[in-house]
């Protein structure tokens, strides 16, 4: 196999005194703890290969508006001034070493600026993403499993399917009651469970409490290895139960 586009954002990333740390599930190419860059794949479904990288004023503005096919405003850190490239619409890489080296000299100390060398000209990557890394649901056996949810969760009435945060969330009406996430080739489904069960559930390891909504009552089932479908239906039942109407309660019965 030739190098792909992770191992060509390394090359590209290779400066002085350069860490490079997770964070929130992306990497992060920090210098003397400064984020210059961020790989950004497929975030929150957004279809992108890309990276974030911090920005000179007014270079957002003007390579957005100059090459859209190249360069966009990302989330989060786009209101501050960074650029989003994207690495697989034919943008030469030359080109984004130039970006990235930018983004190095707007936070690195001026000591570590003197020190850098020639611009990085490396060879293009022949190879795009793994495609578990772009879409990890799409492993057979995560796509066989989410099948199989789709199934129950649309026995139930008055549901639908939608995305949150790039991830299949099934609603009861307008509230989600299930999410599916596969994260670092782990494969889990979320429902809420209340707290008081949340804590006997965790003491089964395949159960943990998830961030951010975890103290709302949600809790994480692993079923990465293996699934048992009756425990699946009833932790379906019950988070359907708690966000679903009176009519939508009705129409279920005694299930």
């Amino acid at each position: 196999m030739g190098k792909d586009i992770k191992a060509a954002v390394q090359e590209v990333c290779a400066l002085p005194e350069v860490d490079v740390r997770p964070g929130h599930g992306m990497p992060d190419f920090k210098v003397r703890g400064k984020t210059f860059a961020t790989l950004a794949v497929n975030h929150h479904g957004d279809g992108r290969i890309a990276l974030w990288v911090h920005a000179p004023q007014g270079a957002q503005q003007m390579h957005v508006s100059g090459e859209p096919e190249h360069y966009f405003v990302p989330q989060y850190v786009g209101p501050k001034g960074w650029l989003g490239v994207h690495l697989d619409q034919g943008n030469d890489w030359y080109n984004i070493a130039m970006r990235v080296r930018e983004a190095y000299v707007n936070v690195a100390p001026s000591e570590l600026v003197e020190a850098l060398g020639p611009p990085l000209d490396i060879e293009p990557p022949t190879e795009t993403i793994d495609p578990e890394e772009f879409d990890p649901l799409s492993a057979p056996h995560a796509r066989e499993k989410l099948e199989r949810l789709r199934e129950m969760c649309a026995e139930l009435p008055e549901t639908g399917e939608g995305r949150q945060f790039g991830t299949p969330a099934f609603k009861a009406g307008k509230k989600t009651f299930a999410t599916v996430h596969r994260y670092r080739r782990r494969m889990t489904i979320e429902t809420w469970v209340g707290a008081a069960l949340q804590a006997t559930l965790t003491d089964d390891p395949r159960y943990t409490i998830p961030r951010y909504i975890g103290h709302r009552g949600w809790i994480d089932l692993d079923v990465e290895d293996r699934i048992d479908w009756d425990e699946v239906r009833e932790l379906i039942l019950g988070s359907y139960r708690h966000f679903a109407l009176k009519r939508m309660l009705k129409a279920l019965g005694d299930r």
